[in-house]
């Protein structure tokens, strides 16, 4: 049975990153300095395009080299809230709320340093924060389409809705966005 690897951890993905690549983290770390004084996406750049990377990889270990060890940056809900403008903070604490009432088993965990809501082990919704609009996204992205009329004037996306910090929270389409994709859920 395979460890299981923390993905938090930067460094956990170096010997995929040999492996896929087939070069030690020595040649990668001196493929970074002659990039040392880029920004972020032009280093992201520079190993996609000259060396194949995948998004992941690349953004692995470019915050490695930066200093940055881990990608978590909260270990619970109430972290990332106090990191929100206050505003959002609100907003957000009331849309989950009005998903809860409606579905108490799900779990308010932090994912991808976003709030999610889970069933089990399944994602089932989360939210995404900008600084004028705050993104709601049902786990199922068909979800969108079946629920398009009733998203008639937001901003939709292939998986998320944008909606404004000030948003009038719609428990009952919350609520549906959540019942459709608790029943695309794959049965044990």
């Amino acid at each position: 049975m395979a460890d299981k690897v923390d993905r938090s951890k930067r460094e956990s993905h170096f010997p995929a990153i040999e492996k896929r690549y087939g070069e030690p983290m020595s040649y990668w770390f001196s493929q970074m300095k002659k990039v040392k004084e880029k920004k972020y996406p032009e280093q992201i750049a520079f190993l996609k395009e000259n060396f194949g990377f995948s998004q992941a990889h690349a953004n692995a270990l470019v915050m490695f080299t930066k200093g940055s060890k881990s990608s978590r940056r909260f270990e619970t809900p109430k972290e990332l809230f106090e990191s929100l403008d206050k505003n959002q903070a609100k907003k957000a604490k009331e849309i989950f709320s009005a998903i809860k009432s409606s579905h108490p088993k799900l779990k308010l965990v932090v994912a991808w340093n976003q709030p999610m809501l889970k069933l089990g082990d399944k994602y089932v919704f989360g939210l995404g924060f900008a600084k004028k609009h705050i993104l709601i996204a049902p786990w199922n992205p068909k979800v969108l389409s079946k629920l398009k009329n009733r998203l008639a004037g937001y901003e939709v996306n292939k998986k998320t809705v944008r909606i404004p910090n000030d948003w009038k929270v719609d428990k009952k389409l919350l609520k549906d966005m959540v019942q459709e994709t608790l029943v695309s859920l794959p049965k044990k």
